[in-house]
Formats: C-alpha cells, sequence, structure tokens
C-alpha cells in the first residue's frame, strides 16, 4: 500500500492523520523532540501545523510515541489526544506496531539475510552505543533481522526488521559486521553525505489503530535523492 502525501506544506509531509493521530514523513536534520542544541523540533512544527489548520485558540496537544536519530528519515508518529497517547505508547513498548527500515551500505554483509543478535551498551558522553557479542555492565540484548534486496550500483540496499528497539540500534549493529550506513560517520562510513543525512529510512509502519480498531499500514516515500531514487 503506497501512502498519499495529505499535506506538503511547509515542507512538513503528512503522511496519515485522523482526530487521534498524525503520521509525520521525517526530513534528514530534523529533531523530533527539543534537545540541548535549542533547534526547533519536529513536536513544534507540527503543533503549529494543527494549530493553523484547525484555527485552534490556545495551546495544542501533541504527544510523542516515539523518535528517529537526527540525521534519519521516515515515518514519525504523534498522538493528538490525550487517549491516544498512552495507548499509543503500549503500542510501541509491546512490539505490536511492525517496523521496517531501508537502509543503503557499501559493503555487503557476508550473508544476504541474517539475524543479528548483540549486546548494546549506550556511552553517553559521544552519543553511541557499541554492540557485544555477549552480555557486558550495562548493557542491553538487541535483535534485528535483515535481508538484502537490492544491488545498487556501488551500494546494497538492505530491509532491516526490529525486534528490539535499542539506542542507535541498526546503525550500530551493522556497524559491527562491516557494514556501516552511507554517510554514518560516527559508525564508521568513510565519509559524510553532503546534506549530512545518513541513508536510513523509516520505510513502513503497520499497527492497529489503538481508537478504531483498524489496520493502518503507512509507507513513507523515500527522500528526493538519486541513490535512494535507484532502489525503487
Amino acid at each position: 500500500m503506497s501512502t498519499k502525501i495529505l499535506s506538503n506544506k511547509s515542507n512538513l509531509q503528512v503522511l496519515f492523520e485522523d482526530n487521534h493521530i498524525i503520521i509525520i514523513n521525517k526530513r534528514a536534520g530534523d529533531i523530533v523532540q527539543g534537545d540541548k542544541t535549542g533547534d526547533k523540533p519536529l513536536s513544534d512544527v507540527v503543533k503549529d501545523y494543527i494549530k493553523e489548520k484547525y484555527n485552534k485558540p490556545g495551546n495544542v496537544y501533541l504527544g510523542v510515541v516515539h523518535r528517529l536519530d537526527r540525521p534519519t528519515t521516515g515515518i514519525v508518529v504523534f498522538a493528538k489526544t490525550s487517549k491516544a497517547l498512552p495507548r499509543l505508547n503500549k503500542l510501541f513498548a509491546e512490539k505490536e506496531a511492525q517496523k521496517t527500515y531501508w537502509a543503503i551500505v557499501k559493503n555487503k554483509p557476508n550473508n544476504d539475510q541474517d539475524t543479528l543478535i548483540n549486546w548494546l551498551k549506550k556511552n553517553p558522553k559521544n552519543n553511541k552505543s557499541t554492540a557485544y557479542k555477549s552480555e557486558v555492565t550495562g548493557s542491553k540484548r538487541a535483535i534485528l533481522h535483515y535481508q538484502i534486496i537490492k544491488k545498487l550500483d556501488n551500494y546494497y540496499l538492505l530491509e532491516i526488521n526490529l525486534e528490539t528497539g535499542r539506542h542507535h540500534q541498526i546503525r550500530s549493529q551493522l556497524s559491527n559486521i562491516g557494514s556501516p550506513i552511507k554517510g554514518d560517520l560516527k559508525y564508521g562510513f568513510d565519509r559524510s553525505n553532503k546534506d549530512a543525512s545518513i541513508n536510513l529510512h523509516a520505510r513502513q509502519l503497520e499497527f492497529i489503530h489503538p481508537i478504531k480498531k483498524e489496520l493502518i499500514t503507512i509507507i513513507a516515500p523515500l527522500p528526493d535523492d538519486p541513490l535512494w531514487k535507484a532502489c525503487l
């Protein structure tokens, strides 16, 4: 199922919206929530969009359900009501939302498809996670499944499904097998992308709507970039 972009106002790509939920196709460089940089977060941009679209007086309610790393693109879900937020939080926490990512790597993994199991430990000082083969103090178990779905001229397109949602999990685990994501200097790629992005995209999300109990399937269009276009 392809997703029609409902709105592209102010460079905000709205993929889905109803009374309870709004789903955005995040651009590289956007931060989902405010941080020490002081840059305007995507959550505030979405609030502005809702306030203007519905001519809402006063403050707009918006709950952040999950995040994507700043250089990553793709699907981000927000709750528009206090009824939806805890239900969406529970749905994501209990892994009832099926998330699929696409990643572009230069170095072909040893196997065309595989399950990666590591123990990840986050270092807050450099905001980086290290993958270990066995448990170390302060680490968390991380599991992902990948398969190569396309051979590009000089790269490989991987499709990734997460069993766990750890800090920088995909970036760290792919780097650990010698296949860092294109543009990801932090995890071992040899050069950055011009726009400071990395080629990791939250491509698809499936979940049961927490209020309407309907299956929602969202596919986020790829960034407007020649290499990403070659993936289709």
